[in-house]
This record gives structure tokens, sequence and C-alpha cells, in this order.
């Protein structure tokens, strides 16, 4: 089958009442004088550690993903800077690899928004008073980033370091392993980075996205971020949205539900068999009625994840391209535990077997038992995130998990023979 790529946006927009156009609101591709013209001076003298507090009372939490509470990872690293005198002054990452094939909103973010990005790496370094910056990107991102901090004198000791284009190369340990000098592997999971990360001292690494959020929270408050989203998923994020027309990147407030977000894509909804929600460590859903938030019931809510919705069009094979994702994200992994040297690839061809036309019942039995045995039990997310994919898709596609045990496909018209 043809790969899934990512590929740069062709249209940024935003969804929601007037005011929820933050992120792009100085335009495209904005200069200093642009943004400066949009959002004014960035107030860094009256930023310090007391900027936690207004980050707590925001609500904002992480866009790489995992969606963890913003302040308390930038609490957490500012708490060690009591062993400043043992351990160096604390250094601040923003981390913007994106090595999820399906997501393009941080490059378009750096792309077309740099100088909010540097403002967020600002501001968390004078809450945790960092000495040390860096931004980690893709070769894609790196000229617009480094033309944003030579126009500007003050953030002259940002380093840019280029990412590599893998999927696990945005994962924070990898991300500080990296700019270390080491691959862009994760590191030992009992490693604190908020106490001991790049070169021993507390680190913060933050998505870039998340960054520029920060970035705003400083200038307009907690309660302006909160104006947009719900109580339980405050402000905008940025989605990619693929698989239907022109691929394109959507900032939508927080809570938004699945269907309005693909309606204003433009999708039309009677081509639409499925949706994969937050990339290829998410979830196939078939309902559009969940609301998009890291917060909820499973039933009513899905979670964002790297901010990715991939429309799958009602004849395409949710259990071949499932296949196909499982067997990239085996190759993918970082091979330093058995879930992911043997579990995945194992899996993998299971999957690929399976849905490539053998009939053979035991299959699917031998996919669960399989998964049993990777669950819980890697040295990274990578092996749970990839369960989590695999068990949607043998939920959502159920049926055809039947037809193709008859020899048939129902999205192919024809025999998967």
């Amino acid at each position: 089958m043809t790969p899934l790529t990512n590929q740069l946006p062709v249209t940024t927009q935003h969804i929601g009442p007037a005011g929820t156009n933050r992120l792009f609101a100085a335009g495209s591709h904005a200069t200093l004088a642009d943004h400066e013209r949009t959002f004014g001076p960035l107030p860094t003298q009256g930023i310090g550690v007391s900027f936690i507090d207004v980050l707590e009372q925001s609500g904002l939490t992480g866009r790489g993903g995992a969606a963890f509470a913003s302040w308390r990872k930038v609490a957490t690293t500012g708490q060690s800077r009591r062993g400043i005198l043992l351990q160096g002054r604390p250094v601040v990452i923003a981390n913007g690899a994106e090595g999820e094939p399906l997501s393009f909103k941080d490059k378009t973010l750096l792309l077309h928004a740099p100088h909010l990005v540097l403002d967020g790496l600002l501001v968390a370094a004078r809450a945790v008073s960092a000495s040390s910056l860096y931004i980690y990107t893709t070769s894609a991102a790196m000229p617009a980033m480094e033309a944003a901090i030579a126009e500007r004198h003050e953030v002259r000791r940002i380093q840019v370091i280029e990412a590599p284009e893998t999927f696990i190369s945005g994962q924070a340990s990898a991300v500080v392993n990296a700019i270390g000098g080491g691959k862009a592997l994760p590191m030992d999971p009992r490693r604190r980075l908020s106490e001991s990360g790049l070169k021993g001292r507390p680190t913060l690494v933050l998505n870039v996205e998340t960054l520029a959020h920060m970035a705003l929270i400083a200038r307009y408050g907690a309660q302006w971020f909160r104006s947009a989203g719900s109580d339980r998923d405050p402000g905008t994020r940025l989605v990619s949205v693929t698989g239907w027309g022109a691929e394109q990147v959507l900032e939508i407030e927080g809570d938004a539900g699945l269907g309005s977000v693909l309606a204003h894509a433009g999708v039309d909804f009677k081509a639409v068999q499925a949706v994969l929600v937050g990339g290829y460590h998410g979830r196939w859903v078939k309902s559009l009625d969940y609301r998009l938030t890291p917060s909820g019931s499973a039933e009513q809510t899905v979670r964002p994840g790297a901010g990715v919705l991939h429309v799958l069009s009602a004849g395409q094979c949710g259990l071949e391209v499932t296949a196909w994702i499982v067997e990239y994200l085996a190759g993918q992994s970082a091979k330093q535990c058995g879930p992911c040297m043997f579990g995945l690839p194992a899996m993998a061809k299971v999957l690929a077997t399976f849905s490539r036309g053998d009939q053979d019942p035991q299959l699917i039995g031998e996919l669960e038992r399989l998964g049993n045995l990777v669950a819980s039990r890697g040295a990274c997310h990578h092996p749970d995130g990839t369960l989590q994919l695999i068990h949607s898709a043998l939920e959502v596609f159920s049926e055809d998990i039947g037809a193709h045990l008859t020899g048939k496909c129902t999205r192919l018209n024809g025999s998967t023979a």
C-alpha cells in the first residue's frame, strides 16, 4: 500500500468564535515586526518562578502527545535548582522533532510563528532560571528558526539542533540523548530528566506548541487562555488533518467535537469509514460524536495525542492500513528491550499475514497472546502505544475481521488472497 507520509500543509485555519485564532494571528511566515505588531513585546522582566502559578491556573497541558500538566513539569525542574551548585543551572529544550508521520502541526508552527515559540522558550527559561536553551527540530524547520533567532539579539544564545526523522526521536529522553551527542534513542526510564538530564543538569523538555501557548499566557494571563475550550480542556490546540483532500493544520478549541472539526475541514461524512485520532500511537474510532480532549470517559471522548486526525475512506481496508502502520512501528523501535526487539515484529508479521489473505482463525488469538506478553513491559511507551492502535483496530474493524476469515475484504470489494 502507499505509505502514510507527512507533508507540509496547504492551509492553516482556526475553528471557533472570534478570538480563537491565536497561534497564527500574526499571519504566515511572521517576521519579528509582524509578531510584535500583533502580540506586543514579551514582558520578560516580570516573569519568574511565580509564573508557574499562572501556568497552573491556565490548565495548559502538553501538546506533544502525553498531555501532562505543563505547570507540573516546569515546577519539578524548577525545584531541582536547589542542587544548582552541584549540577549546574537548568536546561530548557523546545522539542519540535515531530517524528509522528501523520503530524505536521509543529513544522507549520515553526515555519509560520517562530517568534512565538522563541518567546515561550524564554518564558520557560526564566521560570526555572535556565542558562542553556535549545531548539530541537528537523531540517525542514531549521532555516526558519535560525532566521528568527538572527532577528533577535537577546536569543542568540539559543542553539538549534537537527533532529533525525525517526518515530522515537521526539521522546524526551531521546531528545536529551541526541543533543548530548548520542543517538536519538530513549534512555533509562528510571532517570528523571528534571533532576539529571543534559550533561547531568536539570532539564525541561517541552513541545514547541506548548511553548507557544506559554508565550501567550505570559502576555494575557490564565483566564484569557481559559476563555476558549472547556473547564476540563481549556485553550486551543493544533491538529493535523490528513486523508481527505488537502492536508491542513487547524487550530481548534479544547474539547471540540470530532464531527465539527472534520466538517470544518471539508470532509464528506458519507465517505468516512473511520478516523485515526492521535497518530500511530492513537486510536481508531467510527463515531464522529466523540469529544477531542485528554480527559473524560473512553465512551465519550478520545485523546488527541499528537494532534492527528487521519480520515480512512470507505474504500480502504482498515486492517491493511493498521498492518502497514504496525510494520512501520516495529521497524522504528529503539530495539533496547524484548517487547521492541521481538514482540512488535512478531505482532506485525501476524497482522500482515492475516490482513493479506491468510484465513487461519488462530491468527487473531496469536495476536492477542503476543499483546499480553508485550503489554507494560517495554523500556518506553512505544510498545504500549502500538498495542493501543492494534486493540482499537480489532474493535473498530471487527466486521472486517470476519470477512477476511472467509477470504473476502468488504472494503476492497474482492478477495484478500
